[in-house]
């Protein structure tokens, strides 16, 4: 029988691995695009995301064999430090469209990193979403604020002790992403966020769709965040794409072309960091090649019959999961 991971070492074991990895831009395009239809940009009292940067990067198209993840402001987020005041999400009404096309933005601590066990099944269904075919993943539902970052936050964005769960089938919390956006790109970002609340850190952290004009698919998303002690901080924007596959944007439709080539340079980087976190397991919680294979997996566990040990436990899906 597997040994359950407790919460104090997975702790002490972020902690660790925080220090062998972490320490605790302008957007290079000059277009310019128009015809932004329904959205609603506003910039808050917090900063973010501004009309002119979300123009910007709705603009950008991506072309094979580039980098899908560039950096905004120099990778500095623009969001103020001083606007941390209590845990709290400010998620934003759909557009007329029904798209999340607006800044979420969210306020976190130690207190809001979620446990997988409380997870269900997502249902919702966002704008440009389509099925995915049998042992073909194109398509997640992607959350702008993760689940295991939203514990304790219910659906009007406040918090509440008695709230174990994170944030699930939350129409304003929720696009159409794809599998490779959301499970090796996105996730880096907010396993970063993670690390932080691990450490103590308060964080600000803001996710923002970008659609182009009166499209149902997002073309990208904007990623940044700022620990009070600004020992995180960055600022990025990941495309929305597949390897493999193009989209009709418009529609969210799905066409197989192997010519569309995904080159994720850092992706090297993560899976050295997926290799320390191996070895910590191994020796830190006397655990087999095994189960750190079923913990790590790719970042991410696809259904609750891949863990390899009860759903009680605490596992890395909490900590890298989405």
């Amino acid at each position: 029988m597997y040994k359950k991971i407790k919460i104090g070492s997975l702790i002490g074991l972020l902690s660790l691995i925080s220090f062998l990895t972490f320490g605790c831009n302008k957007i290079e395009s000059n277009a310019n695009y128009s015809n932004q239809g329904q959205l609603k940009i506003t910039r808050s009292n917090f900063n973010g995301l501004s009309k002119s940067q979300y123009l910007e990067l709705a603009s950008l198209n991506f072309k094979s064999g580039q980098n899908p993840i560039i950096q905004v402001n120099h990778g500095k987020s623009t969001l103020d430090t001083n606007a941390w005041q209590r845990r709290h999400i400010y998620y934003q009404n759909l557009d007329s469209l029904n798209r999340t096309s607006s800044s979420t933005t969210a306020f976190l601590d130690k207190n809001n990193l979620a446990k997988s066990q409380y997870r269900t099944r997502q249902y919702i269904k966002p704008t440009g979403w389509h099925n995915n075919r049998p042992n073909q993943e194109v398509y997640n539902r992607g959350h702008l604020i993760a689940y295991s970052l939203s514990a304790g936050i219910n659906k009007m964005g406040k918090y509440s002790t008695n709230n174990q769960t994170g944030d699930q089938n939350n129409p304003k919390n929720l696009f159409t992403q794809t599998a490779v956006a959301n499970q090796e790109l996105q996730t880096i970002y907010e396993s970063k966020v993670r690390e932080a609340l691990y450490r103590g850190c308060k964080v600000i952290y803001q996710a923002t769709p970008i659609f182009r004009g009166k499209e149902l698919m997002a073309r990208g998303i904007n990623l940044q965040a700022i620990s009070t002690d600004r020992t995180l901080d960055f600022n990025v924007y990941v495309f929305n794409v597949q390897p493999s596959f193009i989209f009709d944007y418009r529609t969210g439709k799905a066409t197989k072309d192997q010519t569309m080539k995904v080159d994720f340079q850092q992706n090297q980087k993560y899976s050295k960091y997926k290799s320390k976190i191996s070895d910590t397991l191994k020796q830190s919680l006397h655990i087999t090649n095994s189960q750190v294979t079923g913990i790590l997996g790719n970042g991410k566990f696809r259904n609750k019959n891949e863990r390899p040990w009860p759903r009680t436990a605490v596992t890395l899906d909490d900590l890298m999961g989405e």
